[in-house]
């Protein structure tokens, strides 16, 4: 007798691995997993250490104190990203000579932890000799993580397949900003504040959650080739014929200007928001956690509303909303120092951020012709890098100033209206670049005077 009875459902877990298992090459669920994890470790750092407790540690009146250390920290990030933005082409060049990205993740995912740690050890100490030291230390691990995210971003290709490349680059997003609150949770848990175990936990999570890439993760044979001087003058010979071919693209040279500038703002929020919300508006430590936790989450859920209305209406209208919605927040964030204005302001700019990374990247994909969309990406990169180490500086240096010369308060709000200028003077600029899905499509290769290979990696 033939059975009437429907086939039992399969079990959701199976599905998924399924699934997973499907977007990669190997057939290994693990694979995509790993690499995702990847992503959560890093943002346990970038949250813990760059956004939260550095600046809060160095800032502290037994340290440099607030005018002194808001100005030293600016420099001690400055020095770390510019660094990595002058040498990723080369770092590039290397790994691309070689074949290989996972023995330099490996290498200064390691620079990153241990120095990290190093800070832990460190940080129960009061005067400058300490926090100078401890600047050193960060400047070490930053350089770490940013020359990290350039081999790490390019082993995308292996763990993913052409067509499943966005579903996998998204799920390490999403995993991403659970490391985020992951972190911020503990540290509003156990109340550690920017204290030795806030560095010791950010330490211990990164090299956790970064282990299974290292484990899981397969790259094909090596090339045979070893990289060599010419190769880093070569990279750079390169990265001139890029900006030039990028001259001749309708738009892309005014955007890349433009990125620089309302970047700069975002950038700098990122690194400094932790401090001024401690000592410009009053909040403890473990309140400015909470605040930053919650304006995470705002920023998680945002990001899927922005990229609704980049498929509605276009990535340039839609990063002209962000960027609007930025400028309303910073003179919210300026004309009132309070603890409501401030909650109000971070909702506008926590929402925001996600906007910016959503609408912007896509429409650098608009504007570029798909023969060049990796290298004039290591373009728009290096726009971002530049501008996160002009950012802090500038601000930084604005603070310092102002508060040495007896501004008090006054000296945060000239802070965001400088802020508020420069993101001005991006939209302004982004104004007047096409919208290319409008206006025809983009160049061919064709068009171009020079067809080399790019050995520079696009920079995240």
């Amino acid at each position: 007798m033939t059975s009437l009875a429907a086939p039992a459902s399969r079990p959701r877990g199976l599905l998924l691995i399924e699934r997973l298992a499907g977007l990669t090459p190997s057939g290994r669920a693990g694979v995509p997993a790993a690499w995702a994890l990847y992503d959560f470790a890093n943002t346990v750092y970038s949250y813990a250490i760059v956004s939260f407790a550095m600046g809060l540690w160095v800032t502290s009146d037994t340290r440099l104190g607030a005018a002194d250390g808001q100005f030293w920290f600016g420099v001690a990030n400055a020095v770390s990203v510019g660094l990595n933005a002058l040498v990723s082409p080369v770092l590039g060049a290397m790994s691309d000579r070689g074949g290989r990205r996972l023995p330099y993740l490996l290498f200064f995912t390691s620079q990153t932890i241990v120095a990290t740690a190093a800070i832990g050890l460190i940080a129960g100490g009061t005067g400058t000799g300490p926090a100078f030291i401890g600047l050193a230390l960060f400047s070490i691990a930053n350089f770490g993580y940013q020359a990290a995210l350039i081999y790490y971003d390019a082993t995308l290709p292996i763990v993913s397949k052409p067509e499943s490349r966005g579903r996998v680059s998204g799920i390490g997003v999403a995993v991403g900003y659970l490391g985020t609150i992951a972190i911020a949770l503990l540290i509003l848990i156990l109340d550690s504040g920017s204290g030795s175990l806030t560095f010791f936990m950010a330490a211990i999570l990164f090299a956790i959650f970064a282990l299974p890439i290292f484990l899981v993760v397969r790259e094909p044979a090596r090339t045979g080739q070893r990289f060599k001087v010419r190769d880093a003058v070569g990279s750079w010979s390169q990265l001139r014929t890029t900006i030039a071919d990028a001259k001749l693209v309708p738009g892309l040279p005014r955007f890349l200007v433009a990125r620089f500038f309302y970047t700069d703002p975002v950038n700098t929020v990122i690194v400094v928001m932790s401090t001024f919300a401690v000592k410009a508006i009053g909040f403890t430590e473990r309140e400015a956690n909470l605040v930053l936790l919650a304006l995470t989450v705002a920023a998680v859920l945002a990001s899927f509303g922005w990229g609704f209305l980049v498929e509605r209406i276009g990535p340039k209208r839609t990063l002209m909303y962000v960027l609007a919605s930025w400028c309303i927040g910073l003179v919210i964030a300026g004309s009132v120092l309070s603890k409501p204005t401030f909650l109000i302001a971070g909702v506008l700019l926590g929402s925001g951020l996600g906007g910016v990374w959503t609408s912007d990247r896509v429409f650098m994909l608009r504007l570029s012709p798909p023969e060049k969309i990796g290298e004039f990406f290591g373009l728009y990169g290096l726009a971002g890098k530049f501008s996160a180490v002009t950012g802090p500086v500038l601000y930084g240096a604005t603070v310092s100033t102002l508060l040495n010369a007896g501004w008090g308060s006054g000296a945060y709000q000239v802070g965001i209206f400088s802020f508020l200028i420069l993101m001005v003077i991006g939209v302004a600029l982004l104004r007047g670049v096409p919208d290319r899905l409008s206006e025809g499509p983009p160049p061919s290769a064709a068009d171009f005077p020079s067809a080399e290979t790019p050995l520079v990696e696009g920079a995240s």
